[in-house]
């Protein structure tokens, strides 16, 4: 009888883990005369840039310490990547150049692959659970949008499995109540969810809703869907 035969026993092998959620959130450097410009002319200039860069820090603060995503910064202009006024431990990287489109879409390739979400900075009532809810859209939908009040869109995201979508290839009317409508229409054969409706802050009246809590990192009840 030879030797006893001697199993080798694999150890199991841990679960894939799941692709890393991405919140890629575009930012401007708060530059007077350079942010917000619609609100500008109603407003003015230095009030304007005041509203934006208040609204900025406190989204990217209310948004970045949730632990079920990795916050990315997408600035402009590219040089202000390296500007003290964004937080330290965030990632940055320039916006480059193009449209709103092209610019979109250069963040939402960014590897490696996993869900990615993109919105923007101004709008105030952005709250971690629209975020959240966002992603888990995207467990069903290949494409999600946040609406916005004037017919334009605060969130877009996409779950970039198997693929990266260019999602602005066709003709949208950027900066118009159109733009939700005519990014939807070129999606074609494509799963689309919708999220909560907030309003962007383009006018003196909207302005004044939320002038008293816009800076805030921790918003009022009742902000927001």
């Amino acid at each position: 009888m030879g030797p006893p035969r001697v199993r080798h026993h694999q150890a199991p092998r841990k679960p894939a883990a799941p692709f890393r959620r991405r919140l890629l959130i575009m930012v401007k450097a708060p530059q007077v005369g350079r942010v917000k410009t619609r609100l500008a002319s109603e407003i003015g200039a230095v009030r304007a840039a005041w509203f934006y860069r208040h609204t900025a820090t406190a989204v990217i603060a209310r948004l970045s310490r949730h632990p079920g995503w990795e916050t990315i910064l997408s600035v402009s202009p590219d040089e202000s990547r390296r500007s003290t006024i964004w937080p330290a431990p965030l990632r940055r990287f320039p916006q480059g150049r193009g449209d709103l489109g092209q610019r979109m879409q250069r963040a939402m390739q960014m590897p490696p692959v996993g869900p990615v979400l993109v919105i923007g900075s101004d709008i105030p009532a952005i709250q971690p659970v629209h975020i959240a809810r966002a992603f888990k859209a995207l467990g069903y939908h290949h494409v999600v949008f946040g609406p916005a009040e004037d017919g334009g869109y605060w969130l877009v995201g996409q779950r970039r499995r198997p693929r990266t979508m260019r999602l602005f290839d066709h003709d949208i009317r950027w900066s118009s109540r159109h733009a939700l409508n005519d990014t939807v229409k070129g999606l074609r054969n494509l799963r689309i969810g919708f999220v909560a409706r907030l309003s962007d802050v383009d006018d003196a009246e909207t302005f004044r809703s939320v002038a008293g809590w816009c800076g805030r990192r921790i918003l009022p009840p009742k902000v927001g869907n």
